[in-house]
């Protein structure tokens, strides 16, 4: 077995290295593992440039495995990479996604014994990537409100346990109070899905399916076809925004007359200001952001059925 490189995040609290530690036990059975926590971009980009022919395993959550591609993706070090993923984030949406299990030790046997499959990257037009999602909109404002929350709640844990999970739904809760209606231009693949003249609840263009710990915003995505999902709800009224959540939950919600459900290979998005959650970053306010497809950018390490 190949020399592995673990990169894990300094920031990380007790329950994750508790986790982290069940799968190093796993991994130093098998292979010669060092273990670089890092904090920062400078501190990650010094890591890689040491890194030479070891296979790079991100310990973390979608946040700590859009660090290490967008690092990589700078590099230029990312196509013919094989990363693999250890799940010990708060949410773990793509993990998830990609079918690795979220037990540390099932973690680690995917690494050693899991097979390569080609994934898909989204870049926007600046060379800034999303791994797994990126939404305007309610979503992003149930991000940036949730976020505090998932810091506040990150550090109570016990073992398997991590409050900071709730982040997402406290996000969520308190967005629909008062939800961002914006009159956003959307385009997928140069075809209008959703012009000025109809608000927008929020946006969703998804590469994994899920967002916050497994809400299914873009439930058809695949991240190795090539394509992007995108999913636009106009549920602005307060009955209607009371059934899209309900009909979120229960991922019926893209059956929607009031949602509008896409996919192609690049996607537009301009008109009032609005705020984006990528990969749970939050940034703004834009004007207009493009994002296009990367077909099989990497390498991930899967379970062999998947």
């Amino acid at each position: 077995m190949e020399p592995l490189l673990v990169i894990t995040n300094s920031g990380a609290g007790t329950a994750a290295e508790e986790n982290l530690e069940q799968a190093l036990s796993v991994l130093r059975a098998s292979a010669s593992v060092e273990v670089a926590e890092t904090d920062g971009p400078g501190e990650l980009d010094g890591v890689l440039h040491r890194a030479g022919s070891r296979r790079i395993v991100v310990a973390g959550g979608d946040g700590s495995l859009h660090a290490v591609v967008s690092a990589l993706y700078r590099r230029n070090e990312l196509h013919g990479s094989t990363l693999g993923i250890l799940p010990l984030g708060t949410g773990n949406d793509f993990a998830r996604h990609a079918g690795i299990p979220l037990e540390p030790a099932d973690a680690a046997r995917v690494v050693l014994a899991g097979h390569g499959r080609p994934t898909d990257l989204i870049v926007d037009e600046v060379g800034e990537v999303v791994v797994n999602n990126v939404h305007v909109g309610a979503g992003a404002q149930a991000s940036r409100r949730g976020d505090r929350w998932k810091k506040r709640l990150g550090v109570i844990g016990v073992g398997k346990v991590n409050l900071g999970k709730l982040g997402y739904p406290i996000g969520a809760a308190l967005a629909a109070f008062k939800p961002p209606f914006l009159r956003l231009h959307v385009e997928v693949d140069g075809v209008t899905v959703n012009d000025l003249d109809e608000p927008a609840l929020m946006v969703a263009v998804g590469n994994g399916a899920t967002v916050g710990g497994g809400t299914s915003l873009t439930p058809a995505a695949d991240a190795a076809d090539g394509k992007v999902d995108v999913m636009v709800s106009r549920a602005i009224g307060p009955l209607a925004r009371f059934g899209y959540v309900a009909d979120l939950v229960r991922r019926r919600h893209t059956d929607r007359e009031d949602v509008v459900y896409r996919r192609g290979t690049r996607v537009t998005i301009s008109g009032e200001e609005f705020y984006c959650s990528a990969d749970g970053e939050i940034y703004g306010p834009e004007r207009s952001r493009s994002w296009r497809v990367e077909p099989a950018a990497y390498t991930l390490l899967v379970p062999a059925h998947a």
